[in-house]
C-alpha cells in the first residue's frame, strides 16, 4: 500500500512551512517532523515490497526537499540509519531496534561520509578500534555527523586490525562527545556534530557488521539512491519559483534560455530513469551514480536559472531562490560528492 501524500502535505505544512526560515536563518532543527513523519508511518517497511518501499520514502524525501532542502537532508539521514538496521544481521538490532527507528521513537544519522571516502581512497580512516571482551573500544574523531540530538543514533566505521567493524553508537554512549558545527552557508538546521570517541565501549549487540567494507557494498547503491530525491525536489520547487515571476518586467523573462517547462522535463526524465531502476529491480552503483551525477547538475542548472528569473529579488537576503542556491551547492558537496562521483563514473569505464 501506498504512502497517504495527503496526509503527508499536512505535516508538511504544519510542522515544517512554519519553521522554513528558522532552519536556515537560526540552525532550528525541525526534529518534530521528523518524529512526526515515524509516528505516522512513513518510515514503516512492514508488509511492504521493496519497490514501494524505496519509493515512498524517495517521495517523502523529494516532498520535504521541496520546501526545505537541509530537512530532507535529516530525512535522508534516518533513511540511510534505516538501510544499515535492515540489512544488518544482528538479530538484536533487527528486533529491538529497527522498529523504533521506523516509528519515531529514535532517530537515526549516517556517520559514514568519512569512511565513503576511504573506501573510495579519498580519505584515511578517521576511527580505530580494539576488540576486548563483549565489543569493541573506539577511538578517534568524525568530523562532521548530521541529524544529532538526545533520542538520536548513527551508524560509524572503524579500523581494527586488518579490517574494519561498522556498528550503531547512541548520542548518549559514555566517553563521546558532540560538538555543534554551524556558520555554514546553508544546512545549519542540520543539527551536525563533530564527534570524539575517547575509550567508547562498544557491545557486541550494536555491531551493524563485523566486516564494514562488504556491507557497505551492499548498501551504497540504496544509501545514494534517497539522496538523488534531494536534487528533485529542489527542481520541482524551482518550477513553481520560476513560474510565479514569469510575467515579471512585462513578461521579458520569456527571453530566457532556460524556462520552467524545461526543468520540468529535465526532472521528470531524471524521476522515470529512478522509478525505472525500482522497477526492474536494478538499484546497482553504477546505475545510481550516474542518475545522481546527472541531479546534481541538472539542479545547479536549475537554481542558477531560477535566481536569474528572479533578479534583484533573489539576492535579498532570506529570499527562497538563494535558499535553494545554498542548498543546491550543498548537494554537490553531499558525500560522495559530484567529485567523488565523477572519479567513480570514469572507474566503471575502466
Amino acid at each position: 500500500m501506498a504512502i497517504n501524500t495527503a496526509r503527508l502535505q499536512i505535516l508538511i505544512e504544519e510542522f515544517l512551512k512554519p519553521v522554513v526560515k528558522k532552519v536556515d536563518e537560526e540552525a532550528f532543527y525541525a526534529e518534530d517532523y521528523l518524529i512526526a513523519l515515524g509516528k505516522e508511518g512513513f518510515f514503516q517497511s512492514n508488509e511492504k515490497a521493496q519497490e514501494q518501499m524505496l519509493l515512498d520514502e524517495l517521495l517523502v524525501v523529494q516532498e520535504t526537499a521541496k520546501v526545505c532542502m537541509t530537512t530532507a537532508f535529516c530525512v535522508w539521514c534516518h533513511l540511510a540509519a534505516l538501510t544499515y538496521l535492515r540489512n544488518s544481521q544482528n538479530a538484536y538490532l533487527q528486533k529491538m531496534m529497527l522498529p523504533q527507528f521506523e516509528n519515531g521513537q529514535l532517530l537515526g544519522a549516517t556517520g559514514l561520509s568519512n569512511p565513503m571516502k576511504y573506501y573510495a581512497d579519498l580519505e584515511k580512516l578517521q576511527l580505530s578500534a580494539q576488540e576486548v571482551e563483549g565489543g569493541y573500544i573506539v577511538n578517534g574523531v568524525l568530523p562532521a555527523v548530521s541529524n544529532l540530538g538526545e533520542q538520536h543514533w548513527f551508524g560509524a566505521i572503524a579500523a581494527v586490525g586488518g579490517r574494519e567493524v561498522m556498528f550503531l553508537v547512541s548520542t548518549k554512549q559514555e566517553n563521546l562527545q558532540l560538538q555543534p558545527k554551524t556558520h555554514f552557508i546553508g544546512v545549519n538546521g542540520s543539527a551536525t556534530y563533530a564527534c570524539r570517541f575517547t575509550n567508547v565501549f562498544i557491545p557486541q549487540q550494536q555491531i551493524i557488521s563485523e566486516d564494514a567494507r562488504s556491507f557497505c557494498n551492499l548498501i551504497r547503491p540504496t544509501f545514494i539512491f534517497y539522496q538523488i530525491a534531494l536534487g528533485l525536489g529542489v527542481m520541482e520547487a524551482v518550477v513553481e519559483g520560476i513560474d510565479k515571476v514569469k510575467a515579471k518586467q512585462n513578461g521579458c523573462n520569456e527571453f530566457l534560455q532556460v524556462q520552467a517547462a524545461q526543468v520540468t522535463k529535465q526532472r521528470e526524465r531524471l524521476m522515470e530513469n529512478l522509478q525505472q531502476l525500482v522497477l526492474e529491480n536494478r538499484i546497482a552503483l553504477e546505475p545510481i551514480v550516474e542518475l545522481r551525477l546527472a541531479t546534481v547538475y541538472e539542479t545547479l542548472s536549475a537554481v542558477q536559472a531560477n535566481m536569474i528569473h528572479h533578479g534583484a529579488q533573489g539576492y535579498v537576503a532570506g529570499s527562497v531562490p538563494s535558499r535553494k542556491l545554498r542548498e543546491a551547492y550543498f548537494f554537490a558537496n553531499l558525500t560522495p560528492t559530484v567529485r567523488q562521483l565523477e572519479k567513480m563514473k570514469i572507474q566503471f569505464v575502466k
